[in-house]
């Protein structure tokens, strides 16, 4: 299976970057093919232009940099999403990413007139996303965990139909231990062992 790990966090020694290295260890011992997108090292501009919006129902992104981006869209059958959740959503980078590279003609189509969008990302048969959040479960939940639906519900509604998905959080972060981190990467390993 190719599997699209998407990082996003700015920080190189963050407990997120142990989690990135623990799923692409995982992924890579169970024989996937995996890559890489690591959002921030390579300065990605999450920044739409005014062009660009412009455009954006009647054509894919015209920028040469989002191509690479593309063509992973299109070569992924799985893509994993480990960030950190910033007041209770996506980073900005990640946000940025979703709005400039799922895009028309690239991950979907508008209709010419009435009628629903149609999916170009059906090939996508797998979504986890793994993050930390400062937060507890309990106020997570009520606050309604935007960047779970986000990804779970909004974007997966553009890939296969039957598509598995899972989510994975770290609650109160900012109070965290060793022993929770090295608890949670085990978590980590055995939902990877299942993905």
């Amino acid at each position: 299976m190719r599997a699209l790990v998407v990082y996003c966090h700015p920080v190189p020694e963050s407990f997120c970057a142990a989690i990135r290295d623990t799923a692409v260890d995982v992924l890579t011992r169970r024989g996937w093919d995996v890559r890489l997108l690591d959002l921030y090292a390579e300065k990605f501009d999450p920044v739409m232009s005014c062009e660009e919006r412009r455009t954006y129902n009647s054509q894919a992104p015209q920028d040469p940099a989002l191509k690479p981006h593309f063509e992973l869209l299109n070569w992924a059958e799985a893509i994993l999403f480990v960030y950190p959740t910033w007041w209770y959503g996506l980073p900005a980078m990640l946000k940025g990413w979703l709005d400039r590279v799922w895009a028309t003609d690239v991950a979907f189509k508008l209709p010419a007139g009435k009628g629903g969008i149609k999916s170009l990302m059906t090939h996508v048969t797998k979504v986890g996303v793994i993050t930390t959040c400062g937060a507890p479960t309990w106020w997570s939940v009520v606050v309604g965990q935007p960047g779970r639906k986000t990804l779970l519900r909004g974007m997966r509604a553009l890939c296969a139909r039957r598509c598995k998905t899972f989510f994975l959080a770290h609650y109160l972060m900012d109070a965290s231990t060793p022993r929770t981190r090295a608890a949670f990467l085990v978590k980590v390993r055995a939902k990877l062992e299942r993905f």
